[in-house]
């Protein structure tokens, strides 16, 4: 393996067998590993039989972490970068420490792998012109509310995260937007609850208000307007 190279990595969403060879031999190899929480990447690690040096890297800590991961690569070390579940990078820690490096002329390497986003779209079933992966939206209910009606009045279909916590209010303001827009819903993806619903909003969001403890992250696909998939085939 290279020295002082940062490597990107890909880790299970859920299910711990969600791995690809490249990305375990990274991890058995990288001089250190750093990690959004070090118990969660531990169960990962253990799960393997592989024992590094963890480093606590996350958007609270960045600007300290990011500094002792850029000693060590300048030292020639490697550092294998990895998030709670899927793609560090996307909607998770990691760019600021990727750009760094980078402006340093530390060679950055992906070892891709799983993600929720390509997960959910494997299995939406929907024809779609594109998709624009909007991560999560603001907590704050007047900017999401606002950056919904412009995802869902485009010609491409949207993705975006959501909490269990906050998963109800997203889902009503899409119904109040469009209750009869479809939604493709995935919930504990790959895990053994997994869940994925396939409804318009409006009966999706009854399905979640009759849920007694909503538990779990959630990846949710907005599809087009039916209209502006006909205007866009006239």
């Amino acid at each position: 393996m290279p020295m002082a190279v940062l490597y990107v990595v890909a880790t299970p969403i859920g299910n711990l067998e969600d791995i690809t060879l490249r990305a375990l031999s990274v991890l058995k190899q990288a001089d250190c590993i750093a990690c959004e929480d070090t118990r969660h990447t531990l169960k990962l690690l253990t799960h393997y039989g592989i024992k590094k040096r963890l480093l606590s890297y996350h958007s609270h800590n960045a600007e300290r972490a990011g500094s002792a991961i850029l000693m060590l690569l300048k030292e020639g070390k490697s550092v294998a970068l990895v998030t709670d579940g899927g793609t560090p990078c996307v909607s998770d820690p990691g760019t600021a420490i990727v750009h760094q490096a980078r402006r340093e002329g530390i060679r950055v390497v992906p070892v891709p792998g799983a993600s929720a986003l390509t997960a959910l779209l494997s299995v939406a079933g929907v024809p779609l012109k594109g998709v624009c992966f909007e991560g999560f939206l603001s907590p704050k209910a007047g900017r999401r509310k606002a950056r919904l009606r412009e995802l869902m009045s485009g010609e491409s279909g949207a993705v975006v995260f959501e909490s269990p916590f906050r998963v109800e209010k997203l889902v009503r303001d899409i119904a109040d937007i469009d209750q009869e827009r479809l939604l493709v819903v995935g919930r504990e993806l790959t895990k053994m609850y997994e869940e994925i619903l396939f409804d318009s909003a409006r009966n999706i969001l009854n399905y979640l208000h009759g849920m007694t403890t909503i538990k779990g992250e959630f990846v949710i696909l907005i599809s087009v307007n039916k209209k502006t998939q006909v205007q866009n085939r006239t």
